[in-house]
């Protein structure tokens, strides 16, 4: 019963306005400025929000996921176009994309047409697809990457490491870039196996020329350890939460005003509140 309630609640969601997105910073490993945002869709719904595991699974099996994806696509081209005019920063959007989105929805086509309709160059898009759905439709899948990356954006490959998959795969794929999964880092730099681990996904990734980005940085530590070793990117709690639309861009004109860039190891905010 809860979940039809959920359902009929969702399919209106649209239409009410009850959407938001949140944008988690990305941070240059290298020079410790942000590279780019990650945007993550929220529900605000009877004065809450509703977290995406409680909805997302719901939007897949009922097939909303799609105009909820364009919805997503849309909003996050409109603020990063924004954002990049504000501040002067050439700042990348990433979106994630669903296998329910890749199945019913000629994507391609899509994004191109968002990104003329919002003036967003399509290299300050990035697109995320979790390793499991690139696994699961391989070919599919090389088939579809093909043709956005044709269209002008970058591809990233999410939740990279959980599906155990070989790197042989990416060879053949038009990948930009590899998002670690945060559970490789959650013991680093304390466990050496699993240091020892991150350190060779890194240099594994930059000899196939993909860039590497870390997420769930939760420590100054991590942070440091990452730059050590030449991770390029890294998001997490301990860098920056997800962020409301003008939070983000408070810290982005912010950052921008700063002359000197600082080490990733010290743009660390605080992690005691508690996440949005």
């Amino acid at each position: 019963a809860d979940t039809l309630v959920l359902e009929n609640d969702l399919y209106k969601a649209l239409e009410r306005d009850e959407l938001r997105l949140h944008f988690q910073p990305q941070f240059d490993c290298a020079t410790g400025r942000i590279s780019g945002a990650e945007a993550l869709l929220r529900w605000e719904h009877g004065g809450k929000l509703i977290p995406p595991s409680d909805f997302i699974p719901v939007a897949e099996e009922t097939g909303l996921i799609v105009a909820m994806g364009e919805w997503v696509l849309r909003r996050a081209c409109v603020m990063a176009k924004q954002w990049r005019q504000r501040s002067g920063w050439p700042l990348r959007v990433a979106v994630n994309l669903s296998a329910v989105q890749l199945d019913q929805a000629d994507i391609p086509a899509l994004v191109s047409q968002v990104l003329k309709e919002t003036g967003l160059p399509p290299t300050a898009l990035e697109l995320e697809i979790t390793e499991s759905v690139v696994v699961r439709e391989s070919l599919r899948a090389a088939d579809i990457l093909t043709q956005l990356r044709s269209v002008g954006v970058s591809i990233a490959i999410d939740d990279f490491g959980v599906g155990y998959s070989s790197f042989a795969y990416l060879r053949e794929l038009p990948v930009d870039r590899l998002k670690l999964d945060r559970s490789f880092l959650s013991s680093v730099p304390d466990s050496p196996g699993d240091s020892r681990l991150v350190a060779a996904l890194i240099a594994m990734g930059h000899r196939l020329e993909v860039g590497i980005v870390a997420e769930g940085v939760e420590t100054k530590e991590q942070a440091a350890f990452l730059v050590a070793h030449g991770c390029d990117e890294a998001q997490g709690y301990y860098l920056g939460r997800p962020m409301k639309e003008e939070s983000f861009e408070a810290l982005l004109m912010e950052h921008g005003r700063e002359h000197a860039s600082k080490p990733l190891a010290h743009t660390g905010t605080s992690t005691t509140d508690p996440p949005p």
